[in-house]
């Protein structure tokens, strides 16, 4: 019983916020959709593809044995990083707004940088079962952290600061919980934080970034670096309690740049108020319950990899959501994350659809055990 309760309390909200997804991604999107490509439904049905290609991926996942992720983990981060070697090569990478984060695979560009969360959640969460009775050994704790050195270097040069502070995040976070001494953690944390300060500092841009997140509004931010904040902010404030209705949000008439993307937050609680975007947070509550229901179950029946893996999806899954609505209201400076389930975007949509069907296959082994 208490694995079907445990399905429950991921497939309800998994339903819920991939419906809510679709529908805002189509009402964010459909006027600046209908002026650059002619129709107003283009990007809902190229989000309808990526749900389409993610229910295969889901499929694929829920029939293989975690074991066999176990085994294969070395295989995903070994594709993970060619990847990110070969999006640099000339005609290969593909360059958005002065960001080569992508590499173009027919009618999808494929983002390297989110198959790479995906496969350090397996590797790492492999390589502490293997380690397990030497991971606090000074040895043993270097070895992960010369390979988030490389990919992180790779992902700073795409730039891209947002999704190495989630990678950087999501290894020390199933270190420490894999048993890393707390002075390990530490120092690992500290080093972190001192990197993404000198990252900020060396770059004007980002720095621009920083001073626009403290005032967005004043004069000399609110048309360049404080643009996109000060407009998320309008359309959170114009929401009110209730919002203005589906498709009656001012702020996505080019006013918020990335509005069915990084801040579709900021459109979603100005169409269904303030209640609306509360009740996509408690969605997000009810599937971290869920997810960690079944990592503490793992961990109980001495499965420590599937127990591993599944924490660190609820990572990535709560420090990403959380990113990317501090961005949308205001707590954090801008960055490029995707909102999970419900932003636009075809590798983010894909590999967060195959996470959950993981966590799915690990409950339901569980019950076998």
């Amino acid at each position: 019983m208490n694995h079907k309760v445990n399905n429950l309390l991921i497939l309800i909200p998994f339903i819920a916020l991939m419906a809510i997804g679709i529908t805002m991604v189509s009402s964010a999107s459909i006027y600046f959709a209908d002026e650059n490509y002619g129709n107003p439904f283009h990007f809902a049905s190229r989000q309808m593809l990526f749900i389409s290609i993610g229910l295969i991926s889901m499929i694929f996942f829920s029939v293989i044995p975690s074991d066999f992720l176990f085994k294969s983990d070395w295989v995903f981060m070994l594709i993970s990083i060619i990847l990110l070697f070969v999006m640099f090569l000339p005609e290969v990478g593909t360059t958005v707004n002065g960001s080569t984060r992508w590499i173009r695979a027919g009618p999808i560009n494929i983002q390297p940088s989110e198959i790479c969360k995906f496969s350090l959640i397996l590797y790492i969460s492999g390589y502490s079962v293997r380690r397990m009775s030497e991971i606090d050994t000074l040895r043993s704790f270097l070895k992960p952290l010369f390979l988030l050195f490389i990919i992180a270097l790779l992902i700073m040069s795409q730039p891209d600061l947002g999704s190495t502070a989630i990678i950087c995040l999501l290894v020390v976070a199933i270190l420490f919980y894999a048993g890393i001494s707390f002075f390990q953690f530490s120092l690992l944390s500290i080093l972190i934080a001192l990197l993404g300060y000198l990252a900020v500092y060396n770059s004007p841009w980002r720095i621009a970034r920083v001073m626009a997140f403290t005032d967005p509004f004043a004069p000399e931010v609110v048309n360049n670096a404080g643009w996109q904040l000060s407009n998320s902010l309008i359309g959170i404030g114009q929401g009110g309690w209730f919002g203005l209705g589906i498709g009656n949000s001012f702020q996505k008439n080019f006013f918020l740049p990335e509005a069915h993307t990084d801040f579709i937050f900021a459109i979603i609680v100005e169409e269904l108020g303030v209640i609306g975007g509360l009740f996509l947070l408690f969605l997000f509550v009810i599937l971290f319950i869920g997810i960690l229901k079944i990592t503490i179950d793992s961990l109980k029946k001495g499965r420590l990899f599937q127990g591993y893996v599944s924490f660190g999806i609820f990572v990535l899954i709560a420090v990403q959501a959380l990113f990317n609505i501090a961005v949308n209201i205001g707590l954090l400076p801008t960055k490029g994350l995707t909102l999970p389930f419900i932003s636009y975007g075809g590798t983010s949509i894909i590999i967060m659809m195959s996470l959950v069907a993981i966590v799915l296959r690990i409950n339901n082994e569980n019950k076998l055990i």
